[in-house]
């Protein structure tokens, strides 16, 4: 991971929405690295120790997925001509952008 601010960093490890996180700060609940937060400040997830009410936050991992995707095969969270979704995880997914616009 790279820099980033705090508040992306709670949100992205599933503490917390960006705008609550701002909440956290400002109530002086979350800590980097032994010192009080402050609104606006950036860390470095995987460098830096970030507490919220003690307890430490740690950055998600990171999956990759590739999907052979071929002609007529439904990507969805629900097929729209009413088939049985295909459940990766349960844990939140990313989207990335599709070469659909390219290859299809």
């Amino acid at each position: 991971m790279s820099v980033m601010r705090l508040q992306r960093a709670l949100a992205r490890a599933g503490v917390t929405s960006r705008r609550k996180a701002e909440d956290l700060i400002r109530a002086g609940r979350v800590r980097v690295d032994g010192a009080e937060a402050t609104l606006g400040s950036s860390v470095d997830p995987e460098r830096q120790r970030v507490t919220v009410d003690g307890r430490v936050v740690r950055p998600p991992g990171v999956a990759w997925i590739a999907l052979n995707k071929p002609v007529g095969y439904v990507v969805s969270r629900g097929d729209p001509r009413g088939g049985e979704p295909c459940t990766i995880s349960s844990r939140r997914c990313r989207g990335s952008p599709t070469l659909d616009g390219w290859t299809s």
